[in-house]
């Protein structure tokens, strides 16, 4: 930026520290772009955005019921409803009567959602290297540890 307050050619304004609400702006357009990127590698198996987290989710903590799914990924109930019929649909999730409380359904992975679990984490590999490609060790820490920060930052916002 030049002394008159004008960014030097080439610079995008929200870049700069005088520009009110910069690093939201830089944040929503990374989060942007990360989602673009997702989105495509999980085109590639099958998925949609979000879906690899509730397979993810049942693959490590076993069968749940909906309601549960709502509570421990943070989504709004609808989200999970349509996410879950699409699994279902695709043959990856299936719903099972509660054993402990017939009136109720649990959802379970098929065995066709268990095998798709290494294709998703290699498409969470391969996003994490396209996103740090150039990185060294040191700014993958780095940057990692600043996410958590922003993360907790942020959260803070939640419990007022």
């Amino acid at each position: 930026m030049d002394p008159t307050g004008t960014p030097a050619p080439g610079t995008d304004v929200c870049d700069t520290p005088e520009h009110v609400g910069a690093v939201g702006h830089a944040l929503f357009r990374v989060a942007r772009a990360h989602r673009v990127a997702a989105a495509r590698l999980l085109r590639e198996i099958g998925l949609y955005p979000g879906q690899e987290i509730m397979l993810g989710h049942l693959a490590e903590h076993g069968d749940a019921r909906q309601s549960r799914l709502v509570a421990e990924l943070g989504l709004d109930a609808s989200t999970v409803t349509k996410s879950l019929q699409r699994l279902e649909r695709q043959g990856l999730v299936e719903r099972r009567p509660d054993p402990g409380d017939r009136r109720v359904s649990v959802v379970a992975l098929t065995a066709q959602g268990r095998d798709l679990q290494d294709r998703i984490e290699d498409s969470w590999r391969r996003l994490d290297a396209l996103t740090c490609e150039g990185f060294t060790d040191t700014d993958r820490t780095a940057l990692t540890a600043l996410l958590h920060r922003l993360e907790r930052n942020l959260a803070s916002c939640e419990e007022d």
